[in-house]
C-alpha cells in the first residue's frame, strides 16, 4: 500500500505538469481526488490493515492527499495567470490605431434658426417672453381687436376646445399679456408654437412656428419698424439684403403692412424661387392698434408702438434653401445631419 501511495503521488505529478487549461485541472483532481479517484480507493482499503499498520499508512495517505492538493492550487494558479497574461496580450490598445467618432447629437435647424434670430433681437435690447399654448378666446382675439364675426374666428382655421378656450393661431396673444404686467417702455418677442386648422401639404402645416415682436414706448414710428426689421434682415441674409413694405390689413396693427425681402438667391433681379418677381415675403407688421394698447392698459395718447410676426419655418426655408415644410416635422437622419 505504501508503494500504491507512492505511485499515486508520482502520477499526480505527472499529470499535472501537463495541465495546460483549467477543464484539464478539474479531470486530474477528480482522477485523484474525487469520490471515486485512486486515493480514494486505497484509503477504502485502509480497514483489512492491522491497527499497527493503519496510523502509518494513514500518515502516508494525508500526506499524498496534502501533497496533490498542493499541486493542484500551485498549477490554478500558473494555469490563471496563463489565461490572464493572453486575456492581457489580445487587449493590446494600439494607441496608433485612429479613433471611432461616435455621432454627435445637435440642434434641429428650426432651433438653430431660432437661436440666431434671437442673438440678433437680443442684441438690440429685446428681451424674450412666453405664453401659453392653450389660450383664451379674449387673448386670442378679442383683446386684439379681431370681433366675433371675423373670419379668423371661423371653426375651419382654429381648433376649438370649447367656446372659450382654443389653441392659439399666433403668439400675438403674449403681446397683451406682456402689456398687463410691464410698463412701458417695452422691447420683446415671442417665439413659440401656434396652431391652424390646415391641410398637411409642402408649405402648411396644423402646427408651425411664429416669432411675435413687440416695441412700445413714447414717439415710435413706422420708420423705428423699417429700421428694425432692416437690421434683423441684414443679419439673417447678410448685408446686401433689402426690405420693401407694402400696405396691408391687421386688426391689431394700423397702418398695417406686409414685409418682403429682397431675393438672396438671385439679388432681387428675379428667379423661380422669388417667382421672378425679385421679392419674397416674410412677415406681416404695423403700427400697434390704439384699441389695443387701451386693452393692454397703456395710454395709446402717450405711447406708441409697433408690432411685427414672422413664421420660423418660412424663415429657416429660405435661408436653407427648403421646398418642403414636412422635413422639419419627419426626424429623417439624413435629413437632420445636413444641418
Amino acid at each position: 500500500m505504501k508503494e500504491q501511495l507512492e505511485k499515486i503521488r508520482q502520477a499526480a505529478a505527472h499529470a499535472l505538469d501537463a495541465v495546460e487549461t483549467g477543464e484539464a485541472l478539474e479531470a486530474v483532481r477528480v482522477r485523484f481526488l474525487g469520490k471515486k479517484g485512486e486515493l480514494t480507493a486505497v484509503l477504502r482499503g485502509m480497514g483489512a490493515l492491522t491497527p499497527e499498520e493503519r496510523p502509518v499508512i494513514g500518515q502516508l495517505a494525508n500526506e499524498a492527499r496534502t501533497y496533490i492538493e498542493g499541486k493542484i492550487e500551485e498549477k490554478k494558479a500558473a494555469v490563471a495567470a496563463k489565461k490572464r497574461e493572453a486575456k492581457l496580450a489580445n487587449e493590446v490598445i494600439d494607441v496608433t490605431v485612429p479613433g471611432r467618432r461616435k455621432p454627435v447629437g445637435r440642434l434641429h435647424p428650426l432651433h438653430q434658426v431660432l437661436n440666431e434670430i434671437t442673438d440678433i433681437f437680443t442684441g438690440m435690447g429685446f428681451s424674450v417672453a412666453e405664453g401659453p399654448d392653450i389660450e383664451t378666446d379674449y387673448y386670442n382675439f378679442e383683446a386684439l381687436n379681431i370681433p366675433s364675426d371675423h373670419p379668423a374666428r371661423d371653426t375651419q382655421d382654429t381648433f376649438y376646445i370649447n367656446d372659450n378656450i382654443i389653441l392659439r393661431t399666433q403668439t400675438s396673444p403674449v403681446q397683451i399679456r406682456v402689456m398687463e404686467h410691464t410698463k412701458p417702455p417695452i422691447r420683446m418677442i415671442a417665439p413659440g408654437r401656434v396652431f391652424r386648422s390646415d391641410a398637411v401639404d409642402a408649405t402648411h402645416s396644423p402646427v408651425f412656428h411664429q416669432i411675435e415682436g413687440l416695441v412700445i414706448d413714447k414717439g415710435i414710428t413706422m420708420a423705428d419698424l423699417k429700421g428694425t426689421l432692416e437690421a434683423v434682415v441684414k443679419g439673417l441674409y447678410g448685408p446686401d439684403a433689402k426690405i420693401r413694405l407694402r400696405p396691408h390689413h391687421f386688426p391689431f396693427t394700423e397702418p398695417s403692412a406686409e414685409v418682403d425681402v429682397s431675393c438672396f438667391a438671385c439679388g432681387g433681379k428675379g428667379c423661380g424661387m422669388c417667382k421672378g418677381e425679385g421679392w419674397i415675403e416674410i412677415l406681416g407688421a404695423g403700427m400697434v392698434h390704439p384699441k389695443v394698447l387701451k386693452v393692454g392698459g397703456i395710454d395709446p395718447e402717450v405711447y406708441s408702438g409697433f408690432a411685427f410676426g414672422l413664421g420660423l419655418e418660412r424663415i429657416a426655408m429660405f435661408k436653407y434653401g427648403i421646398d418642403d415644410l414636412r422635413l422639419f416635422f419627419e426626424n429623417d437622419l439624413r435629413f437632420l445631419r445636413q444641418f
